[in-house]
């Protein structure tokens, strides 16, 4: 699904360069949920953009779908993302004065699907993370949680092949924290493939595998014993 080969990225600062990523090899199945973790300043946030299509590596190889994703002009990364890659937000990214609906079926609007199918296809993923009740209401009318889970049904109804969320749990208390996570984790045991940028280990070992970046190269990869979120929130309770 993601296949990344000797990936550098560079950064021009005044009359220096600050070299962010250091040849970074990197594979993602189709199905699996991986955490990405990593100190600030280790490369985590670089690799994010560029897996999402946000950036561009100065060296390397970056396959998506079997697709190589390389020297794209902006209407093209723009057609790859909304086909590809589905995006959650720490800051849930929500639109103010559109309804949690008018969230979810934005990605579809850009994909050119009509307004009736686009309606149809939002309420059932709201239905899907448990708010089909509050598809009427504003983001300042949601609570932390049911903001993040307007912003999951945001990010997959485009179908995309990869979700990515950017420290999904950053701005939730801890049981709020892992009812997300449970979501997320039905949402894989579907089938979806998921990247989690997190700097929380609790909610890494919620992953199936953990990548730790440090100083702009991969330190360590292994698959874990997943911590089934429903459990860590049954006993938090």
């Amino acid at each position: 699904m993601i296949e990344i080969k000797n990936l550098h990225k560079s950064y021009k600062m005044g009359s220096n360069s600050l070299h962010v990523l250091k040849g970074i090899n990197f594979e993602v199945s189709e199905g699996e949920m991986v955490a990405i973790m990593g100190s600030s300043g280790s490369g985590k946030s670089t690799l994010l953009n560029i897996l999402g299509i946000l950036d561009e590596p100065d060296e390397g190889v970056y396959n998506l779908n079997s697709t190589l994703i390389k020297n794209l002009n902006e209407k093209i990364a723009a057609k790859y993302r909304n086909k590809f890659l589905g995006f959650v937000f720490q800051s849930f990214n929500l639109i103010n004065y559109k309804s949690a609906l008018e969230n979810v079926a934005m990605p579809l609007y850009y994909q050119g699907v009509s307004r009736t199918v686009r309606i149809e296809k939002a309420l059932q993923y709201l239905e899907k993370v448990g708010l089909a009740d509050w598809a009427g209401h504003l983001p300042n009318e949601l609570s932390g949680g049911q903001k993040q889970r307007v912003a999951i049904a945001r990010a997959l109804a485009s179908d995309p092949k990869v979700l990515l969320a950017d420290e999904p749990t950053g701005a939730l208390d801890s049981t709020t924290s892992y009812e997300v996570m449970e979501l997320i984790q039905q949402i894989n045991d579907e089938g979806k493939t998921i990247l989690i940028v997190t700097h929380e280990d609790d909610i890494a070992h919620m992953c199936k595998r953990i990548v730790n970046l440090k100083d702009g190269i991969i330190i360590s990869d292994s698959k874990v014993k997943q911590v089934r979120a429903k459990t860590k929130r049954i006993c938090l309770v």
